[in-house]
């Protein structure tokens, strides 16, 4: 009889377990699809108000490599003074103090890829050293369901700014290369911060450096190797192959155009998670 209730027990308990799972990714499959947020909707189109990230950009030339060539570029996290996490910190808060439907359209979008970007790097700081940012929070869904800021009173995640309101909103698969998961697989962290008046030709900039990127594309005999972002948010990319390789395409240095027209393999896809941290 005591056998018997401790079975019972135990599959209680497995089925707790197994439902609680399946609670968490049934909660991050709809916290990462595109679905817009309305409430940061709003612009304001005539606005010619420019955001101050100027701390941003320090930041950004202290720590970040910049290697000038197809490499990977890494981030000096140890090597992060207290004083500039102070910096850090102030930034955010400046953000934060922000309400950005007050500005146009593009401000806006430099805007939220920085404070994507910002919050990404504080939060690894905080933490570090770490091998991977999936060492932070949830095993399930890492830091990216943790509320991070809160903009014109609304708490935010970096899963929200991302996909509520990046993807939600912009549409533009261009935006994946600009945002920044603190990983060695991820498009690089930009060298200097988004700007209103820059942003398109930002985003165009990145998008032909990461698809040129081995961890981008990479033809390798009849196997065309991909980031995993190409599986993860296929959507953005087109609703087969053929759309996805015209996206590719459009970003590709000569040699792998023609790489990219010639090819009738197989497709796999890999992703690295180490930190993108100096060794």
């Amino acid at each position: 009889m005591l056998r018997v209730n401790k079975l019972k027990f135990t599959v209680i308990v497995l089925a707790v377990v197994l439902i609680a799972v399946g609670v968490k990714a049934y909660l991050l499959y709809q916290t990462i699809s595109p679905n817009a947020i309305s409430f940061w909707q709003k612009s304001n189109t005539s606005s010619k108000k420019v955001i101050n990230h100027a701390r941003w950009a320090e930041i950004l030339s202290k720590y970040l490599s910049g290697d000038g060539n197809q490499g990977v570029r890494t981030f000096n996290y140890q090597g992060v003074t207290e004083a500039d996490k102070v910096e850090m910190r102030l930034y955010l808060q400046h953000l934060q103090s922000i309400d950005p439907r007050d500005y146009h359209k593009n401000e806006q979008l430099a805007y939220w890829v920085n404070l994507y970007n910002a919050l990404t790097i504080d939060i690894v700081l905080k933490h570090y050293p770490i091998k991977s940012i999936k060492d932070i929070g949830s095993s399930i869904t890492g830091p990216w369901n943790i509320t991070l800021a809160n903009i014109a009173e609304q708490p935010l995640t970096l899963n929200q700014i991302e996909h509520g309101i990046l993807r939600g909103l912009w549409q533009d698969k261009r935006i994946h290369y600009v945002i920044n998961c603190a990983s060695i697989g991820c498009p690089d962290l930009p060298l200097t911060p988004l700007t209103g008046q820059e942003v398109e030709q930002q985003l165009d900039s990145a998008a032909k450096r990461f698809i040129n990127q081995s961890k981008g594309v990479n033809v390798v005999g009849k196997t065309l190797m991909l980031s995993s972002i190409y599986s993860w948010f296929s959507a953005d990319f087109g609703h087969d192959e053929q759309q996805l390789i015209a996206h590719l395409k459009q970003y590709a240095s000569p040699v792998l155009k023609k790489k990219l027209e010639k090819f009738s393999g197989v497709t796999e896809f890999n992703y690295n998670w180490k930190l993108n941290a100096v060794l």
